[in-house]
């Protein structure tokens, strides 16, 4: 029987007496811990040196280590399968047993190098749900890259300059991906140190120039415009700003928040476009008719209304809350976004 609940450290999952989490937020005291994929709000600070046993992908644990979070070598457990989740390069879904389905941050649309996720049946499925909620509709891949490209190139026509933001891990190795054909093309430094991870697993990431690379080079004051892919926290750290105003530059957000037309002027933006690599809601319809379980959790995001909407289509579904009876964090966070955001 496996059991599932979630505590101050995260989900936890009991397998035949072995305590399992998933995605903890800080080191718990378990047999095992499953890290699904690489961006920081998945991992945590390892206190203690090979204080637990990790279950993760090569991919994933050699991006944790390059991003200093220590924790020994990897482990393999029989009865637990990796999935590939389609989130990032790395990213897993868990499958226990073959009944139980943790899918971590999921995306189920091939994006350039990246596939779809892999969906098991399973009787059990916790779901993230970052975008569980019916106004998240994404279009898909192609005709948002083709906004873009039209973007750009009435830009270059007048001679303007455009910066691309992403996530430095993930959301910017696609943006590299799928507009190198621009030239000159130039990378932030801290997305160039991904891309060469990116690289060492076989995902093509050249013909560019580093950020830095172009500021001594002068290449940034000439007469051509270029585009420049940045990380999107940019917005918040002055460097967009300051690239902005000295290049008379123009910005193109990349994210799923763009669905709302007010996310474009809280980041300050001249455009923002939907893409993401986790489910929009459809998406997350899809999987939950794909696994068809017996048994629902949902976690992050629109964890409750999700589960609700769930269970009108006639699904047993609840969403993850803390012992407390308190939302966890991230439930907290984007509704303190939504409520601030709202015009």
């Amino acid at each position: 029987m496996l059991d599932v609940c979630v505590d101050n450290y995260g989900i936890t999952v009991d397998n035949k007496g072995k305590k399992l989490y998933l995605d903890p937020n800080r080191q718990p005291n378990s047999d095992l811990i499953f890290i699904s994929h690489a961006h920081t709000d998945h991992l945590y600070k390892c206190v203690k040196e090979n204080g637990n046993r990790i279950i993760t992908s090569k991919i994933t644990h050699k991006i944790a280590m390059h991003r200093g979070y220590k924790y020994g070598e990897t482990f393999e457990e029989h009865g637990f399968e990796l999935l590939n989740s389609g989130h990032i390069l790395g990213s897993n879904g868990l499958l226990i047993e073959d009944q139980l389905y943790y899918t971590g941050d999921i995306s189920i649309r091939k994006r350039a190098f990246m596939d779809a996720a892999v969906v098991p049946k399973a009787k059990i499925l916790i779901i993230e749900s970052t975008f569980g909620h019916p106004d998240y509709f994404f279009p898909n891949f192609e005709s948002t890259i083709h906004k873009a490209n039209l973007i750009i190139s009435e830009m270059y026509h007048r001679g303007i300059p455009v910066i691309l933001l992403g996530y430095t891990l993930g959301k910017a190795q696609i943006l590299t991906n799928v507009f190198r054909h621009w030239k000159p093309l130039i990378v932030h430094d801290s997305i160039d140190e991904m891309n060469k991870l990116y690289s060492e697993f076989g995902v093509s990431m050249d013909n560019y120039v580093t950020f830095s690379d172009a500021e001594r080079s002068d290449m940034l004051s000439s007469h051509q415009p270029w585009l420049l892919i940045a990380p999107i926290s940019s917005c918040k750290n002055g460097f967009l700003k300051y690239i902005k105003k000295k290049y008379g530059a123009i910005s193109i957000g990349f994210s799923g928040w763009a669905v709302k037309p007010y996310y474009k002027y809280a980041l300050g933006l001249d455009h923002c476009l939907p893409l993401s690599d986790h489910c929009d809601y459809n998406d997350l319809i899809s999987v939950v008719k794909k696994c068809n379980p017996e048994k629902i959790y949902t976690f992050h995001g629109f964890a409750e209304s999700f589960a609700e909407n769930l269970n009108l289509l006639g699904f047993d579904a609840d969403p993850l809350i803390r012992k407390s009876g308190k939302r966890n964090k991230t439930m907290v966070k984007l509704d303190t976004f939504f409520i601030k955001s709202n015009p």
